[in-house]
């Protein structure tokens, strides 16, 4: 394949991130890269899509910068760009986590647990197992046995934590995420709040599949990625479906968001039941002026109550 997609991150120390965003957006669109790549004063964190020459390059300007010394690039092979635009933007956090005492990685962050140590973990009895992602992305898919907060955005982890706290407190904790740069802020908060033994997965998700010992053992179901692809592999020796269609239950990989604007709920559907229900999560939403499924397929008001009448017979069935 002529393209890749590069996952990485770097907790270092920039001081003028609204000059950098500037220069390295251009010496991105210089090498026709597209992605998104978040910087603060406490780092970068990015993915990018690229032929193999220009992220060949890209990755040598990264590790020749002493600000990235060390750094680590997860690469996936690609059949094309799996973004539209390159994006690179300052924010305040390149992670957010929204804590009034904020932590920093580089001075307090959990053990860290090669592919081989991780898989041990989530065979022992002793270990609980938090996946530090989103609902959604549990829902596609997770590791065995692991644990689902009940969350759609990192920032809201904290507070579930604080209210399910006393059932892990005494725990071995293990904690794991895409590419590893949640984790590096959770673990540390969770020692912050008096956890004494935390682990988390080094690398993410992205290097347990790609671990040529491990190859992603006792993960179920696909990895969700914030591109284009929305998905990747990631067991090699026993794949399951975990994913449940939203409409009938059935399994499911296919995500899409609410065709509602004002919702885009991410749902696993199948296309058909896409087409039934009009892209739509509920009937609220399915009759919402500027739908965009009715919009780009400009469904007629008459095919349009037809098919609404699909949600009154889901709920009488």
């Amino acid at each position: 394949m002529d393209y890749r997609v590069l996952l990485y991150y770097k907790y270092t120390t920039l001081d003028d991130p609204e000059t950098f965003a500037t220069e390295h957006l251009e010496f991105c669109k210089d090498l026709e890269l597209k992605g998104r790549i978040l910087v603060s004063t406490e780092g970068i964190n990015g993915t990018v899509s690229g032929t193999v020459e220009a992220t060949d390059k890209y990755m040598e300007q990264l590790k020749s910068d002493d600000r990235f010394k060390g750094i680590t690039f997860k690469v996936d092979e690609a059949e094309g760009h799996a973004f539209k635009k390159m994006h690179v933007r300052p924010r305040e956090e390149i992670v957010a986590l929204d804590l009034e005492d904020d932590v920093d990685p580089r001075e307090l962050t959990g053990n860290y647990l090669s592919p081989k140590e991780f898989r041990e973990a989530l065979l022992s009895d002793d270990t609980v197992v938090i996946d530090a992602r989103n609902d959604y992305e549990y829902d596609l898919g997770h590791f065995r046995g692991s644990v689902r907060p009940d969350i759609t955005r990192f920032r809201d982890l904290p507070d579930w934590i604080k209210e399910n706290k006393e059932q892990f407190m005494d725990k071995k904790i293990v904690t794991y995420c895409t590419g590893g740069i949640r984790c590096e802020k959770f673990s540390g908060y969770l020692l912050k709040e008096g956890f004494e033994d935390v682990g988390q997965l080094e690398g993410g998700i992205a290097t347990y599949g790609k671990d040529p010992e491990v190859k992603g053992e006792l993960w179920d179901g696909k990895m969700y990625v914030f591109d284009e692809r929305i998905s990747v592999e990631v067991n090699q020796v026993d794949k399951t479906v975990v994913g449940k269609e939203w409409f009938d239950g059935t399994p499911c990989e296919r995500y899409i968001n609410c065709s509602n604007p004002e919702c885009n709920k991410q749902i696993l559907v199948s296309e058909e039941n896409e087409e039934r229900y009009l892209g739509a999560c509920t009937h609220e939403c399915a009759t919402h002026e500027n739908n965009r499924y009715v919009k780009k397929h400009d469904i007629s008001e008459e095919e349009k109550a037809a098919r609404l009448e699909n949600f009154k017979n889901l709920v009488s069935q």
